[in-house]
């Protein structure tokens, strides 16, 4: 760089480069980051896609679990065709002389075993009671999940085998955090379903994924869930629009629907029970539980979770065998109480 001597001092006298030579230098440099940030953020958004919808990993000891078989009930193992050839499993508890039934539906990646305690008080309150393995969970391990899109189809293919095993059957449905929301959209396209009790469901896939995103990759996730839903319709053929209970939850009135959320919840926001609340029409509840985590209302206080939710059913399943229950409680001397 050559100088000049001006009263002493030094100055340095630089000759200006051209500034076509330099435009063209920086948009390269521009280009190959801006590529290698896309580049970045589709790995990023293809890993998030691989997490969502990844087949379950499997083990030998996947089948060693509880069946109704350690709780002393009836119980017969069924199965039943659902989309794309597959057949899904499960344990219907038989009350031969009832037609109520109450249809469980567990979380994303659970399993029907997990349903066993909540499916026991049911069968002992009068129900006949279905669990069952969506595609891809429990013993159908190893095959691709959708957090809510097939698996909704799994729980439509359990209604019709309901329906065919047990004529003119009074169908209600109970769901667990994925399942909770696989119950409401499955029971808003169904209306013979005739009472829905969702336990910490999620409003919508996009924003239950987004929740996750912010908590474990800390990343601007707008962008990303973009490229999310954009790969989720290429692999795995629907988008974050198809999963949205919010948008169908009113559509079960007048039809019962109970609410159910831990204020604890890390998995799903309880704003998103809040938001599916004000969404649905009458008659419905809302239950939200302090310092209660995601699905933990069952074991904060087993009793008075089960009487609930049965009553539910009962209500809507039986209502002719409830107030025959009734009057018949207060003809019987000290049914009545003073105050």
């Amino acid at each position: 760089m050559p100088t000049r001597v001006t009263q002493g001092f030094e100055i340095k006298v630089e000759r200006r480069r051209p500034r076509g030579k330099w435009a063209r230098r920086a948009g390269k440099a521009l280009g190959v980051a801006g590529g290698g940030f896309l580049s970045g953020a589709l790995a990023l958004a293809y890993y998030v896609v691989h997490t969502i919808t990844a087949p379950t990993a499997t083990t030998p000891f996947d089948a060693f679990t509880f069946t109704p078989f350690e709780f002393g009930a009836p119980y017969e193992s069924v199965a039943f065709p659902t989309g794309g050839g597959a057949t899904l499993r499960g344990w219907l508890l038989p009350r031969p002389a009832s037609r109520r039934v109450v249809i469980a539906c567990g979380g994303y990646r659970g399993r029907r075993a997990d349903l066993l305690g909540i499916g026991m008080a049911l069968w002992r309150d009068g129900n006949n009671v279905l669990i069952f393995d969506y595609r891809g969970h429990g013993e159908l391990a190893g095959t691709p999940v959708t957090l809510g899109y097939q698996e909704v189809q799994d729980f439509l293919a359990a209604v019709d085998f309901v329906k065919e095993r047990i004529p003119g059957a009074a169908l209600g449905v109970l769901g667990y955090s994925m399942g909770a929301s696989v119950a409401i959209m499955g029971a808003a396209r169904r209306p013979d379903i005739a009472a829905v009790v969702a336990d910490s469901p999620f409003a919508r896939q996009r924003d239950a994924v987004s929740l996750r995103i912010r908590q474990v990759l800390h990343v601007p996730h707008g962008p990303l869930l973009a490229l999310v839903d954009l790969l989720l319709g290429r692999l795995n053929g629907y988008h974050f629009r198809d999963v949205e209970p919010l948008r169908e939850v009113g559509l079960l009135a007048p039809r019962p629907l109970l609410l159910i959320h831990g204020l604890a919840d890390s998995i799903t926001s309880p704003h998103d029970s809040e938001a599916l609340y004000a969404a649905a029409g009458k008659p419905k509840e809302l239950w939200l539980l302090p310092g209660v985590e995601h699905c933990g209302a069952y074991f904060a206080d087993r009793a008075v979770y089960c009487e609930r939710v049965a009553a539910v059913f009962r209500r809507a399943l039986a209502p002719s065998e409830t107030a025959t229950t009734g009057a018949q409680a207060e003809a019987q001397p000290g049914a009545l109480t003073a105050g």
